[in-house]
């Protein structure tokens, strides 16, 4: 293997899969039920069960690397153990690896006060509250995140803050007590990206409504708990800003790079499981005379979906180990690669997978719906294709600056 896993990987993965076998693969169709049943108001209670059998096992808060609080794992090493977890909706939670709780942890972990820690981080690291991140407006253009209108403004020892977010995830979850939030404090500055903060708001504090679940492609609650969120004269303390006005977008590119790798490793499994699922099906079928198996363009696009794979986990893979050994910054480029790639060989093998089922797979009877709309939702989340490409672009160009 170019990327070899440590015995300590390798044993995880183990007890990683066996799990799945054991718990999660038999709950799933429990859990849709009661995404669909509850909706995206309510803690969903075979989560809840399977929590405190994840973390009897060890298995959890695996996906923190360079902390005391994780399993002590890097990029690289989370990889293969992300992308067990990624082939079912239900196994990010049960681990305590599920967004945007993870990218929340990392945020109080790097920047947050030891007050921060022992109020936020700590009950997030136990699985016993959540969290939801409050970026996206409906009203401006955020794949172009200067355009932000939402106001953070000191006043005496308070800041109040003002706006409207959506696909705030995890928002309508009764479970989630505190918000990352972003917004402008210095709206004039002329270095736009030095106009934004972040800052801790308590989901408890008067003038936070929830306005609403948002629907991905139908779905409430699975794939994403978006949630439309408006805030209107909300007063936090001082302290709860994080680093200091003005560096929202220095912790913004410090949370989104691991969401983004997060996001592709689970996305790879994603695919595997749905190219097993389509392997599957195609045996058990006969049309025209003989098993959809030796038509020729299915098995033109089961190689097409194993080599896809392929590619996108050495890339997923080579990203990660660039991350751990030069930093998030410098990898940028590998980051951009992968949001861009991976998501789009998923939703193209879950397109086919859909295909092969026939009718059948645009139910929820074989769980490819909600594969495709979790590829296609993160085609957009984390930054849109259009955005990750022009950064490549530039990268690439500018190695030809001086020709």
């Amino acid at each position: 293997m170019l990327y070899p896993m440590s015995p300590k990987v390798v044993e995880l993965k183990r007890k990683l899969e066996s799990f799945m076998d054991g718990h999660i693969y038999p709950n799933e169709e429990r859990f849709y039920r009661e995404a669909e049943e509850l909706g995206p108001w309510k803690v969903y209670p075979v989560v809840e069960e399977l929590k405190p059998l994840a973390r009897a096992e060890g298995l959890w808060n695996l996906f923190l690397p360079e902390s005391s609080h994780g399993a002590g794992l890097s990029n690289l090493e989370y990889a293969p153990l992300c992308e067990v977890m990624g082939r079912s909706h239900l196994a990010p939670e049960v681990f305590n690896c599920s967004a945007p709780d993870t990218g929340n942890m990392e945020v109080l972990e790097r920047y947050g006060t030891e007050k921060d820690k022992e109020r936020w981080l700590k009950p997030l690291l136990a699985g016993e509250i959540r969290s939801c991140f409050a970026m996206t407006e409906p009203a401006v253009a955020s794949s172009d995140a200067t355009n932000i209108e939402s106001s953070i403004v000191r006043d005496g020892d308070n800041y109040v803050i003002n706006g409207r977010k959506w696909y705030t995830t995890n928002a309508t979850d009764p479970r989630c007590k505190i918000c990352i939030f972003m917004g402008k404090t210095d709206p004039d500055n002329p270095d736009r990206h030095k106009q934004q903060s972040m800052i801790l708001v308590p989901m408890e504090t008067s003038g936070i409504e929830v306005k609403r679940p948002l629907p991905v492609f139908g779905f409430y609650g699975v794939p994403d708990r978006a949630s439309e969120v408006v805030f209107t004269n909300v007063r936090v303390p001082k302290e709860n800003m994080l680093l200091g006005e003005g560096r929202g977008f220095e912790i913004a590119q410090g949370r989104l790079g691991p969401g983004r790798i997060h996001h592709c490793m689970r996305l790879i499994g994603l695919a595997e499981r749905t190219l097993e699922k389509m392997c599957r099906r195609v045996r058990s079928r006969v049309a025209f005379g003989k098993p959809v198996s030796e038509q020729t363009v299915t098995q033109e696009r089961i190689a097409e979906a194993r080599i896809m794979i392929e590619q996108a986990r050495l890339l997923t893979l080579n990203a990660a180990h660039a991350m751990d050994t030069v930093g998030n910054k410098v990898a940028k480029a590998e980051i951009a690669m992968i949001k861009v790639a991976v998501p789009n060989m998923a939703c193209q093998i879950i397109d086919w997978a859909i295909q092969a089922h026939g009718g059948g797979g645009t139910s929820n009877d074989f769980g490819l719906t909600h594969a495709y709309a979790t590829a296609r939702l993160l085609r957009l989340a984390d930054g849109p294709d259009e955005v990750h490409r022009n950064q490549i672009a530039r990268l690439e160009l500018k190695k030809y600056s001086n020709a």
